[in-house]
Order: structure tokens, then sequence, then C-alpha cells
């Protein structure tokens, strides 16, 4: 029977409850227990695939073709696992599924409620997923008292009296600077508000700036009920891949286990530990330009952030990013790409800042500088090489100019006529063929790979041959359809890749995405020689 822990957050949203349930299903995996981590969205929305990346950060596409919560991104970072639609758990699909079974009849006339039917699904689909597994880790998202969150916090409380569960709670300890102490008040409020749901933590995280003060343990423990040895420190850090070492040390897993009635085993950090100590022995630094169109909201480009990292690591050298919105390139021109070591074009759906993603992948060509297009910039990069080397004149992507003359980037025909929102999409894990001889087959080292998509349309068949024969050479193609181009390298160029596919999400911290690793790679040797 699967044991489950429940991170719920209190007084304000962005504390980090995501990278705490990651760490604590890293902690538990290292155990040698069989963990699994689960995301619970109180939003109405379905899933996360029509949500916009300013408000939301990214969307985190998983191999079965599921638009999740970027924290579920995490999630399969730190456990090194792959994960379903099913581990994301939001309020629109609990409803759906329940007024879909009002009206077929399943409920047999009675009235549909909050409770018990609607906590019922919930309690249904955590479970559905804990069946193969020791330990499910829950993060209910929000915090404490929003109103979207009481039925997931009551299925919590219903739990309890019929599992083994524990309960974490997540706060945040202030430092004011015209006191010069941390304030515990928030915590104590927000515990008071979780326990008049009828849930009492067993553990707290206190969320600091820096290490959490004796004093403030020992009086957010009196006043929560919580014992002092689970009042955990979680202050900032340079790197989240620290987080898991901190609540080792300071005891957090240990503690639930022995909650659970798990026995209390030595974690394997081994290989973990390593890979954050080399990244903080890092001194030399490469600076890569992210040019795209979110870029406000460094979450948006949560995924390319950690494979960078993790490329940093395997090439023991950091990388910096310099995040550029692909609008300003329009308004300021190539001035704001001057002296960086590579250049990365993300993906994007629409018309705004295509332009400036345009004159950055032109430039990185041009210069010689090392550069990874990825989706959208695979697309825009098969654009510029139209333009400016066949000499194609407004060379477009039909996604923008639907009138363009040379729709070197379109639908394929089977596509037209189906709705924009619907099955035109390809979403998911598919395979990819890698030609012999090639960048992309020295970086993966074999010929068949699967990664994931998230796009509609296609570099066009049409004008295949024209591109290839003017030296763009398309790397890799679509193992389930050989019209689908997948990567495009520029033979020649110092490095010059770019992938259909999103890389970025398949990334580890021990096992970086290779295209990544090897534009790092090739951004150290620009800049300090090969």
């Amino acid at each position: 029977m699967a044991k489950f822990i429940f991170v719920t957050g209190g007084v304000v949203s962005g504390l980090g409850k995501g990278i705490t349930s990651a760490s604590l299903g890293l902690l538990m995996k290292s155990r040698g227990f069989r963990t699994t981590n689960i995301k619970i969205d109180p939003y109405l929305n379905y899933d996360a695939g029509t949500m916009n990346p300013y408000q939301h950060g990214e969307v985190f596409v998983l191999d079965d073709g599921g638009e999740v919560d970027l924290d579920l991104g995490n999630y399969e970072r730190f456990l090194d696992t792959s994960l379903t639609f099913e581990h994301n758990i939001t309020t629109g699909k609990v409803y759906s599924s329940v007024i879909e079974k009002e009206r077929r009849g399943d409920y047999l006339g009675a009235t549909v409620q909050v409770i018990p039917h609607i906590t019922n699904e919930i309690k249904e689909r955590i479970r559905r997923i804990a069946r193969d597994y020791d330990i499910v880790v829950v993060e209910i998202g929000g915090t404490v008292g929003d109103i979207e969150s009481m039925p997931f916090l009551e299925a919590a409380r219903q739990m309890q009296l019929e599992e083994d569960v524990a309960f974490v709670h997540v706060t945040y300890v202030p430092k004011l600077k015209v006191v010069g102490e941390q304030k515990t008040k928030p915590t104590q409020h927000s515990v008071k508000e979780l326990r008049s749901l009828g849930i009492q933590p067993d553990a707290i995280i206190a969320r600091s700036e820096d290490p959490l003060e004796e004093s403030a343990r020992r009086k957010i423990s009196l006043f929560t009920n919580v014992p002092e040895e689970a009042v955990i420190s979680a202050y900032d850090v340079e790197d989240t891949y620290e987080v898991p070492l901190i609540l080792e040390k300071e005891g957090l897993a240990r503690y639930i286990t022995k909650s659970l009635g798990l026995e209390d085993r030595k974690p394997d950090l081994r290989s973990w530990r390593e890979m954050v100590e080399k990244y903080k022995r890092l001194e030399e630094t490469v600076e890569i330009a992210v040019v795209g169109k979110y870029v406000k909201l460094a979450d948006s480009y949560l995924s390319i952030k950690e494979a960078l990292k993790h490329s940093s690591v395997a090439n023991r050298v950091k990388v910096r990013i310099r995040w550029i919105e692909s609008e300003d390139v329009e308004k300021e021109g190539y001035e704001l790409l001057k002296g960086v070591d590579g250049i990365i074009v993300p993906g994007g759906f629409g018309a705004r800042g295509t332009e400036g993603k345009i004159m950055a992948v032109h430039y990185a060509r041009e210069k010689g500088i090392p550069f990874l297009g990825i989706c959208f910039g695979f697309q825009l990069t098969v654009v510029e090489f139209a333009r400016n080397v066949l000499g194609l004149e407004g060379a477009h992507s039909t996604e923008i100019d639907p009138n363009t003359p040379y729709p070197v980037v379109d639908l394929l025909p089977e596509q037209r006529g189906i709705d924009k929102l619907g099955g035109t999409m390809r979403l998911g894990a598919y395979p990819v063929r890698i030609k012999e001889g090639t960048l992309a087959r020295a970086l993966y080292g074999k010929e068949l790979i699967y990664e994931r998509h998230r796009h509609r349309w296609e570099v066009n068949p049409i004008f295949i041959e024209q591109l290839e024969n003017k030296g763009l050479v398309f790397s890799g193609i679509s193992g389930d359809d050989k019209r689908r181009m997948e990567i495009l390298e520029l033979p020649g160029h110092p490095y010059f890749i770019a992938t259909q596919y999103h890389p970025e999400l398949k990334s580890r911290p021990m096992n970086p995405a290779p295209v990544f690793r090897g534009l790092v790679k090739a951004a150290k040797e620009k800049k300090f020689g090969g």
C-alpha cells in the first residue's frame, strides 16, 4: 500500500513548493522507495495548453502529449523519470469527469455535490497513480485559504482517515529590516488556517532568505504544535539542486519516514552531491543569448534554463544567460547580440517578435556564433535561410503570413481544414531518425531517438530540395512520416543546429540534452579555444 505526503503552501505563492516536492521525491527515491510526484492545480483549465506563459510560466509537455504545469518538469528532472498526463490533476479535469458521470447516470439520481462526489473523484485520481508506488508526493497548488484549493484540501483531510498520510506545509518567514529579526506570525496564521480545515502539519518548511534562527524555530514549534526537529530551515540558495541536500541535512526525510512508519534507510545521494559541488566550483563562464518573446518572465523558458545548467556541469563552464526580447532586436538591431558566445532562438506562437528572432538566426549564421533553434526557432531558421541564401524574398511561415509567395513552412495537406485548436497539433514523444555522418548523429550517438514535440506547422516538402542544394542539411527526419523534417544543421559552421522538437524537456541534471551540451561546448571553444 502506498503512503502519501501532501505538500501545502501558506502566506504567499512562489515560495518553492514545487522544488520542495521534487526534493522530497528525490530524498525518498534515494532511500530505495518507489516514489512518484503528483501536482494538483486548482485552476479551472483542463490543462496548461492554452495558458499564457506570461501568467503561468512554460507549458511542460510529457511523453504522452500531456500539456502540464512546469512543476512536473522539476519532478522529472529531480527524480530522473518520465511522468504522465494523469500526474497533473486540475479542477477542470475533476469537474469534467464528475459532470460526465452525472450525465451518464453513474450517480443513480443522487444530488451531485462537492462532498462526496468531487472529493471522491480527487481521491480516486490520486490512488490511481499510487498503485505502482511506495510513496506518492502530492503538491497542492496555491495557498491555504484560496477558495479554489478547498476541495483538494478536503480530499487530503479525508485521506488521512483512510491511508497513511503525512502533511508538509511550506511557509514564509520574513526578516524585516526595521526590526532585524525573523517574524513567525505569518507562519502561525497560515498553520492556524490549515488546522481550521482539519489538517495538522507533520512538518513545516520555513522559507527564508537566511538560515532559520533557533529562536524562530522554537516559536514556530510552540505555536503550531510541530516538534522542533520537524521545523525545517529552507533558506535561499543560488542553485535549486542544492535544496534536497539542505532538506536532508535538516532531517526532513528521516522525520517523515518515521511519521509514516517506514524503515529509516540511508540515502544514496553521492552522485547528486557531486553534481552540485561541480557546479559550485565552476569559474569560467560563457554567455548565451536566449532571444524569445516571453523573456520578461524567465519561468517561460525554465526548461531551457535548466538544460543550460545541466550542460554547464558537463562542460565545466558556467553559462550566464543574456535574456533578450525579440521585439527589442527589431527596434535596436544586432547591437543587443554583440559579445555573446552562443545564441538560442526558442519556441513560441504568434507573429509578435518574429522578425527579431529571424535577425538573431541571421546574425548567428553570418558571424559564426554557435546556434541552437528550437521548434518555432527551427522553422524561422528555415525562413531565414530561404530569404537570405536562396534569395526567396518574402519567404515565411503561413502561420505568420498566410499570403507569403514562398511558404517554406506550412501545414501539411492532411492538416488543412481541421479546427486550429484540435487535431493539427503534434504533441508528445515521436521517433526521429538521424542520418549518418552528421553533427546530430555525432551528438546523439545513435540513429533513432524519441523527442517531445509541441507544434503545428512543418517545413514545406516542396522547398526541401532547394534548401539542401544551397547547403542546409536536414539531418533528422520523423521516424513515422518521412515528410516531416526534425533536425537541420549547417556544415562548415562552428555549431549551427535546430530541432523541430523540444530537447530541453528531456534534459536531466546528470544527462544533459545532447544539442544543449554541444552548444555549450561550442560556446566554450569559441571563447577559450578548442
